[in-house]
């Protein structure tokens, strides 16, 4: 059975030591000693400086900014920071695609992180993210799937999937979307 990213992420702290010779809060404590703010300027110096593999310098940089969704006390508070200040308006676009993903089955699994939620069920099939102050992007996994002029290639938007939909409001939350998405919680 597929693990998922949070039991990757565990079973990376628990063999960090013996992979790099430090723990991750051996780690964390370089990380922050370096000044470093970004994510990606983490990421760089620890592969560069420390010859990190991607993957560890990857969970270091997370553990550091504390933008893992574990370093959080509960997935609520991120959701809430999310749709805080003036990004709040698009919350019922959030909510909206909620209600829709999780009526697809009770294995459909909600994992905030910082910037966006992750949708599982064995796999991520989708992500929802408030990307500006007017506008949420939906990335979906559907692999082989042609895009159009709405379900675009997801291009520098995430890695992690294949495709994404921009939303503006409620109404954009279609049936076109909702088709969209139960066939990538099909293939997950």
């Amino acid at each position: 059975m597929a693990k998922t990213p949070e039991q990757m992420a565990d079973a990376m702290v628990a063999n960090c030591k013996e992979k790099t010779g430090k723990t991750v809060d051996q780690w964390v404590k370089i990380a922050s000693k370096s000044g470093l703010k970004k994510h990606g300027e983490i990421v760089k110096s620890l592969k560069a400086e420390h010859g990190l593999t991607h993957g560890y310098a990857n969970l270091v940089a997370h553990k550091t900014l504390k933008s893992d969704a574990g370093s959080a006390s509960d997935g609520d508070s991120l959701i809430e920071a999310q749709y805080a200040g003036d990004k709040a308006a698009l919350r019922p676009i959030y909510d909206t695609l909620i209600k829709i993903i999780t009526g697809f089955g009770e294995d459909v699994e909600l994992a905030p992180k910082k910037t966006y939620v992750s949708v599982r069920r064995n796999k991520q099939f989708a992500i929802i993210q408030p990307s500006t102050k007017t506008r949420v992007d939906v990335g979906i996994n559907l692999k082989g799937t042609e895009p159009t002029a709405r379900l675009e290639k997801s291009g520098s938007f995430n890695a992690m999937v294949s495709h994404r939909v921009r939303l503006e409001s409620k109404s954009d939350v279609d049936a076109e979307l909702k088709k969209w998405l139960k066939a990538a919680y099909e293939a997950a």
